[in-house]
């Protein structure tokens, strides 16, 4: 079974603006509510997918209740530790023509015994299935929270990291199967500008060094790069016209995670894992499965 953690999960309130005048009455042309985070985004893109996962983390008041309510409708399993004060922040994302503004809220508390119960869910994983860390960490939470949990799973229990710097900084020593920065983020980890394709190999074949088993660093419309014990790889991105880059990342680890489940192949699962974040980046929402299988045919790899 594959397991998503979100820690810091949201309910995405996105408002449509012909356009914004500040200090004056503004009306929405158009707005929706969903659940975010990246553990749940990929859980919902691995449902997309066809393949199962069980979506953990914390949840509290009625946004709690509606996020986890819009997952049980899609048919995604989910084992949610309820906190029992305040509410799930709301994240709320305006947009125009010209601009896009977000304004996040804040997470509530979580307690230490709050904290312990997710530590004995965490030593239940089997050393069978796969655990994913995604997103950031609640300001309550101890800041080595990352690393009490990998301490906590199973030995030889695969896990991935899909999270902020700082984070992957501090926990990529551990071993995770996966690690996945964008090329910004492999910059800040090493503070250096990467300029060429030969600087991003470079400094991935350093991250990978540090401990992670692969490394897939997302260039977004340049592709990807993958580094693994069998070689480096480039893949080149799909076709398409480029609508909305938001979970594109979060749908690159599960396009991989549910292609390595089934094929235990890490090329095709790193393949899969492009054309799964272009399935999103050129679609309004998050990726299908049908946009998914035809980006896939058009993808190639070649060793680099």
């Amino acid at each position: 079974m594959i397991y998503t953690l979100t820690l810091n999960p949201s309910l995405d309130y996105t408002v449509i603006l012909d356009e914004f005048n500040e200090n004056k009455l503004n009306l929405s042309k158009e707005e929706y509510k969903t659940a975010g985070g990246k553990g749940i985004n990929v859980s919902q893109v691995l449902k997309n997918l066809d393949v199962k996962s069980i979506a953990m983390g914390y949840l509290a008041g009625f946004t709690g209740e509606f996020i986890e309510s819009s997952l049980k409708e899609k048919g995604i399993l989910t084992d949610f530790i309820k906190l029992d004060n305040g509410d799930t922040r709301i994240n709320i994302k305006m947009k125009t023509k010209n601009s896009e503004t977000e304004i996040n809220g804040n997470s509530p508390h979580i307690s230490n015994e709050k904290f312990k119960e997710l530590i004995k869910k965490i030593k239940e994983i089997s050393k069978e299935d796969i655990l994913i860390l995604a997103g950031s960490v609640p300001s309550s939470l101890p800041v080595d929270t990352y690393i009490q949990i990998i301490n906590s799973l199973n030995k030889n229990t695969k896990f991935i990291l899909d999270t902020r710097t700082e984070i992957l900084k501090t926990t990529s020593s551990y071993k995770p199967f996966l690690v996945k920065p964008n090329k910004h983020e492999l910059e800040e980890i090493f503070g250096v500008e990467l300029k060429n394709i030969e600087e991003i190999v470079k400094y991935g074949k350093r991250l990978k060094e540090i401990g992670p088993q692969n490394v897939i660093v997302s260039l977004g419309g340049e592709g990807a790069i993958f580094i693994s014990e069998n070689g480096i790889y480039k893949a080149n991105p799909p076709k398409g016209e480029l609508i909305d880059s938001v979970g594109a990342g979060d749908s690159m680890v599960a396009g991989f995670t549910s292609k390595y489940i089934e094929t235990q192949d890490l090329l095709e699962s790193f393949k899969y894992a492009v054309a799964t974040g272009s399935a999103t980046a050129y679609s309004r929402g998050l990726a299908t499965k049908e946009l998914t299988e035809k980006l896939y045919k058009e993808i190639k790899i070649e060793k680099i």
